[in-house]
């Protein structure tokens, strides 16, 4: 067994932490007071892996690559893990005694999708996928006293045991078909129906557990009540990074498939019903988080765009554009824990009159709400213009029309945001959520929405890093 440390110093530093927060945790020293230093110590993560960004080797018999693919993911785990656990510092219905557990189990579940970044063979992506699952199967229901995240845990836990099940199903017809479950061999292999209708089965069932994971219809159902039920800082983690894991699995499979093979079709099928369904749903919805949750199954359809496209900079686009997809979603979330500084969840009334409570946070939902449309000059627009582009002429024009289509349905309900927020006024005698004023949250809001506006202005140095990772899978 080949093994250098070197190549895995950022999972060996999120280990750390998590040890020292196990350790916390069974000492019972898991008060607030006692838990400040974890965001520090996933910020120091953050520039763990980008220092780590050049390394490259393969590890444990083939079946652990690091290379520019795993590197960039592991990086935008990285930042993602160091918002969530900043989001939740101040987090109101988690009971002090649950703090360490709580962002034990996030870290756990940032270690496993670490890990999934790098596995490239079937076995041990199941491993790594599960390690970040059983973490966020606990994590959901700490809510204090709400039935709703109790009853959002159970949802999440079956519906996750199902897609867990089809995964493995698919496994065991992909290695009696291929006879071999790493990635690379499996490139080499025929995946067409005709003459390999066990194995194009099997890989369909395979995916469905990615699909589980970034809530593509018809695998969506858990996802806008999973939302509604858990914590506004918790579904702030799970409406973004888990999403990251599914994502570089998909991508790696990806690269296997040629556009007009039947798989690559399904993935198109699915793709448009999910930007369809996820937009028109999202429409008739008044929670916010419920309407984010749709929203994220639409998104989940875009991406396939960049999937289905056959080349390297589709697969670069699809990495660039779960990348932006986290970076809006956590801006959202973030304005939303910061108006509901009590916990609860927001209607959209709850944003009238924002404007003049609180500009500053009504400006980032602003940039977040245009970022998620794809207006410019914001990041979700250039990330949108490359899948589209990406995938144009590649068999799939049809998609790319499916998915101008849905952006322009999208606008009604994102720009609803801001809506409420700049032009309706408060109702006389309506119960206000209370908002943290913390003039440090302000201000990593205000960075958040800058770095959307940035990237969407100067996207070339992310662009490049996601294309170098996208064509090390595909010239």
């Amino acid at each position: 067994m080949n093994f250098n440390p070197a190549l895995i110093v950022p999972e060996l530093y999120l280990l750390l932490v998590i040890c020292g927060l196990f350790i916390q945790s069974i000492a019972g020293e898991g008060r607030t007071g006692y838990i400040k230093w974890v965001p520090a110590a996933a910020g120091l993560g953050v520039l763990v892996t980008l220092v780590s960004q050049s390394m490259g080797g393969i590890m444990f018999w083939d079946s652990y690559r690091v290379d520019a693919l795993s590197q960039f993911f592991k990086l935008v785990v990285a930042v993602g893990l160091f918002i969530t656990t900043l989001n939740a510092v101040k987090q109101k219905t988690l009971q002090e005694e649950q703090q360490a557990d709580y962002y034990l189990f996030l870290c756990l579940s940032a270690w496993g999708l670490m890990l999934l970044s790098s596995s490239v063979e079937l076995i041990t992506i199941y491993i790594a996928l599960e390690i970040s699952s059983y973490s966020l199967y606990a994590v959901v229901p700490l809510r204090s006293k709400s039935k709703a995240a109790a009853e959002a845990g159970i949802k999440y836990i079956l519906f996750g045991a199902v897609a867990t099940a089809l995964a493995l199903y698919g496994f065991s017809y992909i290695l009696a078909a291929q006879h071999t479950t790493y990635i690379s061999q499996l490139a080499m292999k025929d995946w067409s129906f005709a003459a390999q209708p066990m194995a194009a089965l099997g890989m369909l069932l395979f995916l469905g557990g990615m699909f589980y994971k970034l809530a593509l219809f018809p695998f969506h159902f858990w996802c806008p009540d999973v939302y509604d039920g858990a914590s506004n800082e918790t579904a702030a983690y799970v409406a973004t990074l888990p999403k990251l894991g599914a994502v570089v699995i998909l991508v790696r499979m990806a690269a296997l498939l040629k556009p007009g093979l039947e798989i690559t079709t399904t993935l198109a099928v699915l793709g448009a019903l999910s930007m369809t369904f996820g937009n028109l749903a999202a429409l008739a919805q008044d929670d916010i988080k419920r309407l984010l949750g749709f929203s994220s199954v639409a998104h989940a359809g875009y991406i396939m765009l960049g999937l289905v496209s056959g080349t390297g900079e589709g697969l670069a686009a699809a990495s660039f554009y779960v990348l932006i997809y986290l970076l809006m979603n956590l801006t959202c979330f973030w304005v939303i824990c910061r108006i509901a500084s009590d916990g609860r969840n927001l209607k959209l009334g709850d944003l009238d009159g924002l404007h003049k409570r609180a500009p500053g946070l009504a400006f980032v939902l602003a940039v977040s709400a245009f970022a998620l449309v794809g207006l410019p000059p914001t990041a979700g627009f250039i990330g949108k213009l490359y899948l589209l582009t990406a995938a144009w002429n590649h068999g799939y024009n049809w998609l790319v029309i499916v998915a101008a289509v849905n952006t322009a349905i999208s606008i009604y309900y994102y720009l609803n945001l801001v809506r409420h927020a700049y032009t309706c006024d408060q109702k006389e005698g309506a119960e206000v959520a209370p908002i943290d004023r913390n003039a440090g949250f302000f201000a990593v809001g205000g960075v958040l929405a800058a770095i959307l506006l940035v990237v969407g202005c100067m996207p070339n140095t992310l662009y490049t890093m996601a294309l170098v990772a996208g064509k090390v899978l595909l010239p």
